[in-house]
């Protein structure tokens, strides 16, 4: 049966939405449930592989309710944090008023990740947590990545993944079909909202497919960090120049 929130094409922006706003007040809570709570510690991971450093700019796309973004701002690094979900922002910001200043100022903004609101050339480091996979085209949002990147600009995108042993994927798959969708019936009233991973991840390419892709749009030093054999990934890259 075809998951409520999933459409392909250019209908998907729609109905992504939908979801967001049905699960934006729960949705840190469920993360750390369905997660176990290791969420946290793959995106501190990613941002140390970041290496983020006092005075750069950063973009962190799909930005949710903004762990990714404060954790970059403690780092000395001015974040513009980039959502298109009206309701996740409305977390991240009260989030920010709660916990105080940032090092650096960490600024957020609704746009669309498949077209940025910025010049060319205009980032040091890109971050993408649990949202390609949300893009109708992932090749779109890739190329302007590519583009607000400075030569030498670092990218990194966290997401679930596909593990490479068959036996090890089955049994993850089996979780997000049987386990995860309870955590959306009983927190959002809807098992439609995180029934969705599974769909959504059978449609995209995983940790090999992005990294083929990021290859072919021109990125370099490309390389993939699994994590717990494979069912979340880092993609990492940078802009030639």
């Amino acid at each position: 049966m075809a998951n409520t929130y999933y459409e392909a094409g250019e209908r998907r922006a729609a109905r992504v939405e939908d979801l967001f706003a049905t699960i934006a007040s729960r949705y840190d809570l469920i993360n750390d449930l369905q997660s176990f709570g290791l969420h946290r510690w793959w995106k501190r991971r990613m941002v140390r592989l970041a290496r983020p450093r006092p005075g750069e700019q950063a973009l962190d796309l799909c930005c949710g309710t903004g762990d990714v973004a404060f954790r970059l701002g403690r780092c000395g690094v001015a974040v513009t944090g980039l959502d298109f979900s009206g309701p996740m922002l409305r977390v991240a910001r009260r989030r920010k008023l709660d916990s105080g200043p940032s090092t650096q100022p960490v600024f957020f903004l609704q746009a669309d990740a498949q077209a940025l609101p910025f010049a060319d050339a205009q980032f040091d480091l890109a971050t993408l947590s649990y949202g390609l996979r949300n893009l109708a085209s992932l090749d779109r949002g890739l190329e302007e990545i590519r583009r607000v990147l400075r030569p030498g600009g670092r990218v990194l995108i966290l997401d679930f993944g596909k593990p490479d042993r068959p036996a090890w994927r089955a049994v993850y798959f089996a979780y997000l079909r049987a386990v995860v969708p309870w955590f959306g019936r009983i927190f959002c009233g809807d098992s439609a909202a995180y029934a969705y991973i599974l769909e959504s991840l059978r449609h995209y390419p995983g940790q090999r497919g992005v990294e083929e892709r990021m290859r072919a749009l021109g990125f370099v030093a490309l390389r993939t960090v699994n994590l717990l054999g494979g069912i979340m990934s880092i993609n990492y890259g940078k802009r030639a120049g």
